[in-house]
This record gives structure tokens, C-alpha cells and sequence, in this order.
């Protein structure tokens, strides 16, 4: 990529867009085509074709999508896979058409078998059934990859996908109701540390291992294989290590500082036992995570705080 490039950055206000965008900035790409949902409607397949028509964007980090945790996507699964199928067919098909070099689609850890091996590696893909609470984005997400692989082998268009493990960082979702388990915490704790009580509840049995990946970890890497990677095989990205989800409660409660105790709720879901990412065909390209979790999370609680303030602010 040039500096003078077009670039379409396609959910640039979502976690994983914002921080894309503030990495190609920090690396000097100021061409940028950025547009809200109320200006790009990006399921509306006409308005998506006539924006590619009109600003032929060179390159496209199709980073936009329906996302949730555990109780989002089981509560609205027909909305998380009918959202994803229809922004992932809309864009892939537009940037084929009109001309872009390259597009590199996000996809998710998802789309592993809830028994797969650990740690998942690239061939894991389709050799088992998948976790149910999720199933409905894992399939969505599963079809962007494969349509990018479809739009190589027939149209030799240069789509790459890339699929991350758990995310976290400045920008996240911190909506008890839709959010993923990583800000949940920081949210519960944080609000039971305000109003004094003595323990928070957590969902299922806090044995599952999560492996956790700081966004601006994720830009840079989405970045480095735009610029270094041609190939139709997906790549995996993650730090290659996991924690338990009480671990991560542990970690968290003392970031917060709350010093009451932690209850688990075992009848509530605890989704997939383990989610870990083989992570060497990234290693291999040169690539890796820097940012430690116990560092990105204390950086996210702060962001989290100004948040609070600069809301209370306005309000």
C-alpha cells in the first residue's frame, strides 16, 4: 500500500475498525474512506455497489459485522447470521467488481468445532460440529472465508481472511447485554465496586480457557498481511497462550480493585472449554502479539473511566 491509496476501512467505528484506522494513520495512510452506517448502509447491496462505483477504493479491510457475546447470540440468531451473510456477500462481490487490489476479511475463532484440538490449527476448519450458542455467526463467518477463497480461484481477485481470537480494548462494548466476557467483567466489577457490594456473579463454572488479543495488536497484524501476505489459506491471529475465565475474573477484579468476593452461577452457559489459536503460520510471517493482557487490560479500564467521565460530561 501507498500512502496516496484509496482505503476502505468498513466498520471504522466498531472496535476492531477504529483501531485499524488508527494504524494506518500512525503509519502515514491519510487517504481513508470512512462512512457511518447512516451514510453506508452496508446489508443494502445497491448502496453498497453504487459507493464502490463512485469512490474505487484500492484497498478494503472489511473489518464490519454483527458481534455479541453468549446471551447476544443466542437471544438473535437469525439477525447474526442474515447481518454478516449479507455484508460479507455485499462487499466482497462490490470490491471484486469495482476493481480493488486487495480486500482482507475478518473473521473470528468462531468457526472452530467446539471439541477442536488445542491449540486450533488452520485445518481444523469443518471437522467437527460447532459450538451451538454461536453457531449462527460461526456459519456466516465461515462463508466470508470461503467466498474469498471462491473469488481467488475464479476471479483471481486477492482476498485474504484473517480470524482472531477474543478481542479487547479502547472501543469495546461494554452493554451487559451484548458485550463479549472480557469487558462484561470490567463492567460488573467496576459497577459493584461504585455501589459497594459485597460479591459479583459471574456466568457458568469460569473453568473454559480464553486466549485474549489486544485491538491494536489485531490492526497492526491486519495491516502486516495486507502489505505481506498473497494466499488463499486463511491465517489465524492471537497471542498463542490462554487463561482460565476465573483467572481472568481474578485479573480483572484487581485492575478494578473491587475486594468483595466472586460467585459463579454453574447454570448459566460456559460456551466452548477452550479456544486457543495455533498462531504459527502468523509467527512465520514475521508477526506477532506485543501488548502483555494484564497491561492491555489496566489500558482498557482507564479507557473505560474516561469514557464514564466524558458521558457524565455531555449528560
Amino acid at each position: 500500500m501507498q500512502s496516496r491509496d484509496r482505503i476502505f476501512v468498513a466498520g471504522h467505528r466498531g472496535l476492531v475498525g477504529s483501531a485499524v484506522v488508527r494504524a494506518l494513520r500512525a503509519q502515514g495512510f491519510d487517504n481513508l474512506l470512512l462512512r457511518t452506517r447512516a451514510e453506508l448502509d452496508l446489508t443494502d447491496q445497491a448502496a453498497v455497489y453504487r459507493f464502490f462505483a463512485t469512490e474505487r477504493p484500492n484497498y478494503v479491510f472489511l473489518v464490519a459485522g454483527k458481534v455479541g457475546g453468549i446471551l447476544a447470540n443466542s437471544s438473535y440468531p437469525a439477525d447474526f447470521i442474515r447481518d454478516n451473510l449479507m455484508i460479507q456477500s455485499n462487499v466482497i462481490d462490490a470490491a471484486h467488481r469495482h476493481g480493488a487490489r486487495k480486500l482482507l476479511d475478518l473473521g473470528s475463532s468462531c468457526i472452530y468445532p467446539k471439541h477442536a484440538p488445542q491449540p486450533m490449527t488452520e485445518d481444523c476448519l469443518l471437522s467437527g460440529a460447532l459450538e451451538p450458542s454461536n453457531e449462527w455467526y460461526a456459519v456466516a463467518k465461515i462463508a466470508g472465508l470461503k467466498m474469498c477463497q471462491a473469488y481467488r480461484r475464479q476471479h483471481g481477485f486477492d482476498a485474504i481472511s484473517l480470524m482472531p481470537t477474543n478481542l479487547y480494548g479502547p472501543g469495546d462494548n461494554f452493554d451487559l447485554d451484548s458485550s463479549h466476557v472480557l469487558p462484561a467483567m470490567l463492567r460488573k466489577f467496576h459497577d459493584a465496586k461504585v455501589r459497594g457490594d459485597d460479591h459479583v456473579t459471574l456466568w457458568g463454572t469460569g473453568t473454559p480457557r480464553r486466549e485474549f488479543l489486544h485491538v491494536d495488536d489485531l490492526a497492526r497484524a491486519c495491516l502486516y498481511v495486507m502489505e505481506h501476505y498473497e494466499g488463499e489459506a486463511f491465517l489465524n491471529a492471537g497471542v498463542g497462550e490462554d487463561v482460565s475465565i476465573r483467572e481472568l475474573a481474578k485479573l480483572v477484579q484487581e485492575i478494578v480493585g473491587f475486594e468483595g468476593r466472586i460467585d459463579w452461577d454453574a447454570s448459566k452457559p460456559d460456551g466452548t472449554p477452550r479456544k486457543l489459536l495455533d498462531v504459527g503460520k502468523l509467527h512465520a510471517l514475521g508477526w506477532q502479539a506485543s501488548i502483555p493482557l494484564r497491561a492491555g487490560v489496566a489500558a482498557t479500564y482507564q479507557w473505560y473511566l474516561q469514557h464514564l467521565a466524558s458521558a457524565k460530561a455531555v449528560a
